[in-house]
Parts: structure tokens; C-alpha cells; sequence
């Protein structure tokens, strides 16, 4: 029986370290058509079920019509999320024009 318990523990532990930074991308249009970059970060509560403060991309195109949307879950993010035990848990949205 502690045997079993140990290896649960331990491929719980293992999973908690095999966490990743996640990242997915949105193409409006034709796509970014330079390099302008605007940054804003979310705020998400509880594990990230709740927003709290949610940018909007097409207000940070400013009127582009051809732009990227590109939506981040970084290192930072994911360290503030594990400081906080999940209580906040930011993102960041980029939009590229």
C-alpha cells in the first residue's frame, strides 16, 4: 500500500513539472503585414475559469484589418499562476500589424 501511494505521489509530482508554456496564433485578414507589436496582459482567477480583464484585439489592431492575433501563456504567466496557486492566472495577448 506505500508503495502505491509513493508512486501516485510521484507521478503526480512529475506531472506538476511537465507543464509547458502554451501558445496559440489567430490571423485576421492577410496576416500581419509589418512588425508592429502591441502587448497587453489578461487576467484570469481561479485557475483561469473566471476573466477578470480580458483585452480586445481588435482595439489593439486600431483599426488594421490585416493583423495577428497570437495569445501566450508564458514562463512569467505560468510563475505568478504557481505563486498565487492559481487565485491569478495572467496571459498575454500580442497582436502583430
Amino acid at each position: 500500500m506505500k508503495k502505491a501511494i509513493k508512486v501516485t505521489a510521484l507521478a503526480f509530482a512529475m506531472g506538476m513539472m511537465l507543464t509547458s508554456c502554451y501558445t496559440y496564433t489567430t490571423v485576421v485578414g492577410k496576416g500581419a503585414q509589418g512588425s508592429t507589436e502591441v502587448k497587453k496582459w489578461n487576467t484570469y482567477v481561479i485557475y483561469g475559469l473566471i476573466p477578470a480583464g480580458v483585452s480586445d484585439a481588435k482595439e489593439m489592431a486600431g483599426g488594421a484589418t490585416d493583423y495577428t492575433v497570437t495569445v501566450k501563456h508564458s514562463f512569467v504567466n505560468g510563475l505568478l499562476a504557481g505563486i498565487t496557486f492559481g487565485i491569478y492566472t495572467p496571459t498575454t495577448t500580442i497582436v502583430t500589424k
